[in-house]
This record gives structure tokens, sequence and C-alpha cells, in this order.
């Protein structure tokens, strides 16, 4: 039996849980999110948890029994507190600025970087260096940190570019002449 698929998600006074056929609808104060059961995983929903419970013995279904857990209590979690990425932009002259649905990076390349936020994700910027991704979906709110930081990942000769917040980037020697 799986460890993490046996433990039934709590649901907070605030959120609602709904499953309709295969999908379960979770909505709470941060939003509202949908996912699909696999067909080897069930989900009965009680008044206060959810319990996951898988059809068989199979490796399939054992891989999908906590996955499926793990996704559920992160919707929960999502929609009642929330998820929170942070960046640091490092760098002369790098900055980023949220203009409308758009962020716009300027990271050192001939051009300005455009990126669109998605619907449900909200990017602030502090001091022109401090990002800030937030949103009720843990996947959404990495996608969308790890594609900003995508653009200039940090180098490791000068530490330039964008990285997580407390990201340790081991620095190397340049070239000596010899």
């Amino acid at each position: 039996m799986s460890r993490i698929g046996k433990q039934p998600v709590v649901i907070p006074a605030q959120v609602k849980v709904a499953q309709e056929g295969r999908q379960v609808r979770v909505e709470g104060p941060k939003g509202k999110l949908a996912f699909d059961l696999p067909d080897c995983v069930t989900a009965v929903i009680e008044t206060a948890q959810i319990q996951v419970n898988r059809k068989n013995d199979e490796a399939r279904s054992r891989s999908q029994h906590g996955l499926t857990r793990a996704i559920l209590n992160n919707m929960v979690t999502g929609v009642s507190a929330g998820f929170v990425k942070k960046l640091e932009i490092h760098g002369v002259g790098f900055k980023a600025a949220v203009d409308g649905q758009k962020v716009n990076m300027n990271l050192g390349y001939s051009h300005p970087i455009n990126y669109p936020i998605p619907d449900q994700v909200k990017v602030t910027v502090a001091e022109n260096t401090k990002i800030t991704v937030e949103g009720p979906s843990k996947e959404l709110v990495g996608r969308v940190a790890a594609e900003l930081r995508g653009f200039y990942p940090p180098e490791p000769y000068k530490g330039k570019g964008v990285r997580y917040a407390g990201e340790a980037v081991r620095r190397k020697e340049g070239k000596t002449v010899q």
C-alpha cells in the first residue's frame, strides 16, 4: 500500500470539493481547479476529507495511487493558501516590469523579452529585480517560474542571470594565462 496514497486529504472549511464522474473540482478563496482521475484510481469525498483508493494491485495502479493523492492535496492547498515562487535578477542593467498581462524583461539581449502571464497566475515585480509568481496551481506556478528563469539561467563565471530566491550558484574561476 502506498504510504502517501493511503493518507486522507483534509479539506479546510472554506474549500468546496465536488466530483462529477471522473473529474474532481476544488473551489476556494484563491481560485478553482479541476483534475481528471485516472481509470485505476477512485476518490471518495466525505465531509472533511478525500480518500483515494486504487482498484487493483497492478504496477500502474500503484504508481497512480500516491500521485493522485498528492495532486488532490496540492489542489486543496492551492485554493486555500496558494503557492509562491520568488525569483531574483542579478546583472548590471538587468530588470523586469509587469505590463498588464505580460512580464517585460531586459536581460542583456538586443531585444526585450515579453512573456504572457497565464490566467490564475499573478506576477509582481519589486525593485525591478525581485519577481514573485503566485497562484493556486502548484504546477502552473512552477512552470511560469521555470520559464522566466530559462530566459537567462545563472551563469557560473559572473553570476549573472535569473535565479530562484536563495538558490546557490557555484562560481567558477575564469581562464588564466600560463
